[in-house]
């Protein structure tokens, strides 16, 4: 169940109507405890009266006297940008509300950009500050699956087609997903079982409860290395046993299949991470009300 946005699209407007009210928001998320130099992470910085905004580092690794000057757009997503800060936040809850996504064609035509260009650069800036930097491994009921992201070769222009069967020319992702709980997913070169069984270490803590897979042979590793794993076999008709099932995580996927193919129409390999990192974005923050200002405060 998503959880009602603490504010509207006209709210957001009307109280960032200015460029002072969005950097003092800014401000605010990006450093709760007070201003930190970006560089060094120095607590003791100076404002700079004559330039609101902006502080300076006069510690030695900062350069002593001379010290570091930042603003609060040092090293942010809206750094070295032309457009206001008032549009950024505008682009940023319309990508937060929209549940399979939103095109950057869209984007363009909501804020009036003179170039798609700039609001497809935009929104990877704000899919890029959506990466969790913070992951916990998952715990409890944990199902894992892997899945192919790519069109069918009869779906492509006759002259684009390769000719290929199956999953070939698609792109392979894996995810897991704790029941009731965080999503992970990461672009994978081949379902190979080192593969998966690497996947897991990284994102299952030890202290699982249970696994849950398919019946994909990739995860008999599991079994060897004494995790609590148990498989569905799908390919007998099998898809609920008890406890034991995927469906959490194919619904996850469903919804990533459905963005790529009614809203973004085609993603290169080289961007995927990006887009799965704003579909895991918006699912795991699915119960924050204030889910506009956790991604600006990731930026």
């Amino acid at each position: 169940m998503t959880t009602k946005p603490n504010i509207t699209l006209t709210q957001l407007v009307t109280r960032f109507a200015t460029e002072e009210a969005c950097k003092q928001y800014l401000q605010v998320k990006r450093w709760p405890k007070g201003v930190r130099c970006p560089r060094c992470q120095n607590e003791k910085v100076y404002a700079l009266k004559a330039r609101p905004f902006h502080w300076v580092c006069k510690c030695k690794k900062c350069g002593g006297q001379n010290g570091y000057r930042f603003s609060i757009l040092t090293r942010t997503v809206f750094e070295n940008t032309n457009y206001p800060l008032r549009t950024w936040f505008q682009v940023i809850y319309l990508m937060t509300q929209s549940k399979k996504g939103i095109s950057a064609m869209q984007i363009h035509r909501q804020i009036g950009s003179g170039d798609y260009r700039t609001a497809w650069y935009m929104c990877h800036r704000i899919r890029a500050a959506m990466k969790n930097q913070t992951f916990r491994k998952l715990t409890g009921v944990v199902e894992v699956d892997e899945t192919f992201i790519g069109g069918k070769d009869k779906n492509r222009h006759k002259d684009k087609r390769q000719h290929l069967s199956g999953v070939q020319g698609k792109v392979a992702i894996i995810g897991a997903i704790s029941r009731k709980g965080n999503v992970t997913a990461k672009v994978i070169e081949n379902i190979a079982g080192p593969v998966l069984d690497s996947f897991v270490r990284q994102t299952v803590s030890e202290r699982v409860n249970l696994v849950a897979t398919d019946e994909h042979t990739g995860y008999d590793t599991l079994d060897r290395r004494g995790v609590p794993h148990q498989a569905c076999s799908h390919s007998s008709g099998q898809y609920v046993r008890g406890e034991v099932h995927t469906n959490n995580i194919e619904s996850f996927w469903s919804l990533v299949k459905r963005g790529v193919m009614g809203t973004f129409h085609n993603i290169s390999k080289d961007y995927l991470p990006l887009y799965l990192a704003e579909f895991t974005f918006r699912h795991n923050q699915r119960k924050n009300p204030d889910i506009f200002g956790a991604v600006v405060a990731g930026c």
